[in-house]
């Protein structure tokens, strides 16, 4: 019985080695496909933040294969997706978008069954693929202040203290509530926490609307505004050493779920795969902790050496925009601040 169970558990054994080396096999000749097709095509709302730089050139660098970009609004990226796609005119390989749209453009046909993706195998929880997109980071939406126009006992300590009125009349500057990205993600996630009566009185403060996340970010360390209330963590990276600090609300932050996925008729569909792949290296989600963008594997917090880049990594979230809620959502923003 002994020999019995020994040679049970080798063969079987054996069996699993023969599918990991299968899946090897099959991977490698992603690659190798994805190295001759030589280019891809990925479209994203980045907005040419140096940490995606940096993942791309290590990509380029690792694999040979040229990597081709739109870099725009994720309303403009649904808009441009949407012409192509119900065209037939097929230009987009992968795309990284909030997961609330790509359900939607599963909806719509847009976008293709994804295939393995070695490196899942390093998601930690809560973060899962499924058939057709994967986590790849998330976008955590805090406070920025201007350190010269705000004191530290002035700072928002809860997302209630915005409602003070100190903060009225012009004081504040959000990203558009009315279009689909950050600005709606903070309305949408703050009128289900708190309820519409909240976002009315926020409404009352006469904030300032921008439209360029970066930009806006700028505007803050200017002075044009004391508070910007839809900063993107990670595009504050760049304003090291200027009048400005992320504050993370007690209550938590507000998040978009990035997810990567393969467009139908993707030109470069394993060049596709195999970007997609890259983004979940430890080398990559640790660059993107580096710059505090929210990271979605296993460890990159003990990978980190700054503190602040690990004071971001381990935010607290409060929610993000559910698919279902969004048309009401984008509704109830667009009739708030006409």
């Amino acid at each position: 019985m002994k020999n019995m169970a020994l040679r049970t558990f080798v063969a079987m054994g054996c069996a699993v080695g023969a599918g990991l080396a299968a899946r090897a096999d099959e991977w490698d000749a992603v690659v190798a496909a994805a190295k001759k097709e030589g280019a891809v095509t990925v479209y994203h709302a980045q907005l040419g933040a140096p940490h995606w730089k940096k993942v791309v050139q290590d990509f380029e660098a690792k694999y040979g294969v040229k990597v081709g970009e739109f870099d725009a609004r994720a309303s403009e990226m649904n808009e441009r997706i949407r012409v192509e796609q119900t065209s037939d005119h097929f230009v987009a390989d992968a795309e990284f978008h909030g997961d609330s749209s790509i359900i939607q453009q599963r909806q719509t046909n847009f976008v293709d069954k994804l295939g393995d993706i070695p490196y899942a195998a390093r998601l930690r929880p809560p973060f899962e693929r499924n058939d057709y997109s994967i986590p790849a980071w998330n976008q955590v939406v805090c406070m920025l202040v201007n350190t010269n126009m705000v004191k530290p006992d002035d700072e928002p300590r809860q997302w209630k203290d915005l409602l003070d009125p100190k903060w009225k009349g012009g004081k504040i500057l959000t990203d558009d509530m009315r279009a689909v990205g950050s600005g709606q993600t903070v309305y949408a996630v703050l009128t289900k926490t708190y309820g519409e009566d909240f976002t009315q009185k926020l409404a009352a403060q006469n904030m300032g609307v921008g439209r360029d996340l970066q930009d806006d970010s700028r505007r803050i360390a200017r002075g044009e505004y004391a508070l910007f209330i839809n900063q993107i963590i990670a595009f504050a990276s760049p304003l090291k050493g200027l009048p400005v600090k992320v504050v993370l609300p007690s209550d938590g932050c507000p998040f978009t779920p990035i997810q990567g996925a393969v467009l139908r008729g993707a030109p470069h569909p394993n060049a596709a795969r195999l970007f997609i792949n890259h983004l979940l290296d430890l080398k990559s989600q640790t660059t993107y902790a580096e710059a505090w963008m929210g990271t979605v594997t296993q460890g990159v917090v003990e990978a980190l050496s700054d503190p602040e880049a690990k004071r971001f990594a381990q935010v607290k979230t409060m929610g993000s925009i559910a698919f279902d809620d969004r048309e009401a959502m984008l509704k109830r923003a667009t009739d708030l601040f006409k």
